[in-house]
């Protein structure tokens, strides 16, 4: 029997279901991944749709229209409403998500994995029913943000990754946890890869709502198998209220108590390192989209699709070089090896004007994702067992904060740019990642003074 959280917080006796591998997280942040990258450009797409629409502006259905290099008033301005609107989905997302996903994930370390999966794919089920009303009776487009909303409440992706990063934590060794989380993250990039050419040639033969339809199926299938396949990876779970102080305690004794086995500061750093790399990424992935489909790029359905499955490849690229680097190089200096391609691929992006060089870019960001698993898995080093859900869910709270603060930057930044430079935010981008260079160096530096070495692990 596991424990399962009733309406007043407690929990109850939660029966094991049939189990098909004990920490086989993967299948779960697949099918979660696939279904919102399924949605993501489709919803984008839909708000410059229903934006142009209302304002009477049909510069993406007619190619010269578009192709027009003088400044277009109403063009503009379906743009900055998109870009906005954008941000109001991220920012609902972010504000609920901060005390849901770090209340959940810290939960998570006393009553185990399994509630939290289920509680976050259900949530990633309604947001999904929501967007099909929108489609599909025309909606007011703040519905989106509502479902955004809720999802969040119930933990939203970032609480599934939370909960996904700790199985991965609790079943695997040291040596091989870089490696595991990097299979973790790949396994994002090869559903991100496969929905982005599914979406874009789809939304352009078949329209808005089959693609969300599509998620639909996917998410629901992806919340049974939380519920009844995955095998628990806590090892004692036990009783504990949900709606406590003490799990909110728990994730700031990370970063306030001291322990022989972690040190504060090394906590700290390669989270703020991990920030900034986390909000570059998502910053760059909020407007990609708008660039793509505006002068002078002027993409359609299907390229969009393309580039977005080109913007997931780096996850299994990186996976692959990963794992060969670590023949020979430390995983600090794999690190630096990926952010010095990322740097290169947002100059290239901010200075694109024609397809061949969007897919130039696209190419450099081959190694770029290598960055996340190493800092994970250094973060995971630092801590107790019976604290990786408190850690990863510090994590989770991170990403829902780089959220923000690129939706706020740069979703901001874009509209306000487009009449000097459109690829400016690229560029701020590319600066920004000088940043976690810097820090992981000095880290790295760090762990070899003789009175870090009680902090730091070999891999």
């Amino acid at each position: 029997m596991e424990e399962r959280a009733n309406s007043r917080g407690e929990t109850r006796a939660w029966p094991a279901g049939p189990v098909l591998c004990r920490g086989c997280v993967e299948p779960l942040i697949f099918l979660a991944n696939f279904a919102l990258v399924l949605q993501g450009p489709v919803t984008t797409q839909y708000l410059w749709h229903r934006f142009s629409a209302d304002l009477g502006y049909n510069g993406t259905r007619d190619r010269g229209s578009c192709t027009n290099h003088s400044v277009d008033p109403t063009a503009q301005k379906v743009e900055t409403l998109t870009s906005h609107w954008t941000l109001y989905m991220n920012m609902g997302g972010f504000l609920v998500g901060l005390f849901s996903s770090t209340l959940l994930g810290a939960w998570s370390d006393c009553v185990g994995r399994r509630p939290l999966l289920v509680l976050a794919s259900l949530g990633l089920l309604l947001q999904t029913v929501l967007s099909i009303f929108v489609v599909q009776l025309q909606l007011h487009v703040g519905y989106f943000v509502l479902g955004r909303i809720l999802c969040a409440l119930l933990g939203d992706f970032s609480g599934l990754l939370a909960a996904g990063f700790a199985s991965v934590a609790d079943v695997s060794s040291s040596r091989t946890r870089t490696i595991r989380m990097a299979l973790l993250e790949a396994c994002i990039g090869v559903a991100g890869m496969l929905a982005s050419l599914i979406g874009g040639n789809w939304l352009q033969e078949q329209g808005y709502a089959n693609p969300f339809w599509l998620a639909l199926a996917l998410l629901i299938a992806m919340t049974l198998y939380a519920a009844f396949c995955f095998g628990e990876t806590v090892k004692e779970a036990t009783p504990a209220r949900l709606f406590t102080l003490r799990h909110h305690r728990s994730i700031v004794q990370l970063y306030v108590t001291q322990a022989p086995e972690k040190s504060r500061k090394h906590l700290a750093l390669y989270s703020l390192a991990i920030f900034v790399v986390i909000t570059v990424h998502l910053g760059a992935q909020d407007i990609l989209t708008l660039y793509e489909l505006s002068t002078p790029l002027c993409w359609d359905s299907r390229l969009i699709g393309y580039g977005s499955a080109a913007q997931h490849l780096p996850y299994l690229t990186s996976l692959l070089g990963l794992r060969l680097l670590q023949y020979c190089l430390a995983d600090t200096w794999v690190a630096e090896i990926g952010l010095a391609f990322n740097i290169m691929g947002m100059v290239v992006f901010a200075f694109a004007t024609i397809t061949p060089l969007m897919f130039t870019g696209y190419g450099l960001l081959f190694l770029s994702l290598v960055v996340t698993p190493v800092i994970r898995a250094k973060l995971s080093r630092l801590v107790r067992e019976s604290e990786q859900g408190a850690l990863f869910s510090a994590v989770a709270c991170v990403n829902g904060l780089a959220m923000l603060t690129a939706s706020g930057i740069f979703n901001s930044l874009y509209p306000a740019t487009l009449n000097f430079m459109k690829g400016f935010p690229f560029l701020l981008g590319a600066g920004l990642l000088f940043i976690p260079a810097v820090l992981i160096g000095i880290l790295e530096r760090a762990n070899h003074c003789p009175e870090f070495q009680q902090f730091s692990q070999s891999p």
